[in-house]
């Protein structure tokens, strides 16, 4: 199959992944097979294929920012990145629905991270770490007022 058509799976596959995340209050067990097992596998598999069926041929490397431009210059490795990518956000997405679940995090708060982490992958961990962090730091404080 060609990487453009491949391509042109992908996308939709893990916007499952990521839909099934946002409602996973509805379906919990489900979400997490989905978007934490099966989802990333299959894209795992298709990156291991196109990485198996194309990395000596390519040029470039990891020497070098140019050398990382080169590398990607070839389709094929680019989808390969490309999964790499939907398959990794994907599967940290689910770790923060289920470590929020565990922690009492209320499923409408990791919704913004969420979105961060679909978007800027990085971006959406740190806020999932900060919302930890904050939540786990006001559940702690005792409540004031009359004993």
């Amino acid at each position: 199959m060609q990487p453009d058509a491949l391509f042109q799976l992908s996308g939709p596959l893990a916007m499952a992944g990521w839909l099934a995340l946002a409602a996973s209050p509805l379906a919990p067990r489900l979400t997490q097979l989905a978007a934490s097992l099966v989802i990333p596998v299959v894209l795992s598999l298709g990156y291991t294929a196109l990485i198996l069926a194309n990395w000596s041929g390519a040029e470039g490397g990891f020497g070098s920012l140019a050398d990382v431009m080169l590398l990607f210059t070839n389709p094929a490795v680019a989808l390969a990145g490309w999964l790499h990518y939907l398959a990794f956000d994907l599967f940290v997405g689910a770790w923060e629905v289920r470590t929020a679940r565990r922690e009492g995090i209320p499923h409408l708060l990791v919704l913004p991270c969420l979105v961060l982490t679909f978007l800027f992958g990085p971006i959406g961990l740190l806020a999932f770490l900060g919302l930890r962090l904050v939540h786990g730091r006001f559940a702690t404080i005792p409540a004031t007022g009359a004993s």
